[in-house]
């Protein structure tokens, strides 16, 4: 079976290694990002099947980093889900209209989280999961 390669963008510390240890414990291959503009350059290197990206990093945003990769022929088809301690309303909105493919808050549910990060997968990749 194929492992998922994540990639996480994402600033805090505690959070990321959280995530880490999830997605690790679910099989997955993690890389990691501390700022957008690295993130952006793992991004092309790893071609992760899925990232991570907080909304919140310093100096470049996520949401700014998502358009970024979204416009870049060589990263435009990779799945971008927004990850963020900020759920307002219309968050969610301008994560989905910076690109994002889907919208996580924090914190995690970490008992749904793997689950929900492999569907996500499975959706981008076009293979709904059979109930």
């Amino acid at each position: 079976m194929k492992r998922n390669r994540i990639l996480i963008i994402e600033d805090n510390l505690l959070n990321l290694e959280l995530v880490t240890d999830l997605l690790e414990a679910n099989g997955c291959l993690v890389g990691s990002a501390q700022t957008a503009e690295e993130g952006l350059r793992l991004a092309r290197v790893l071609l992760p099947d899925l990232v991570l990206m907080d909304v919140s990093l310093p100096g470049m945003d996520g949401l700014s980093a998502t358009k970024i990769l979204k416009a870049d022929p060589a990263t435009h088809h990779l799945t971008v889900v927004a990850l963020t301690a900020n759920a307002m309303k219309g968050d969610e909105e301008a994560a989905l209209n910076a690109g994002c493919d889907g919208y996580l808050t924090k914190p995690i549910d970490t008992r749904t989280f793997c689950a929900t990060i492999t569907k996500l997968i499975a959706v981008a990749n076009g293979h709904l999961l059979a109930h």
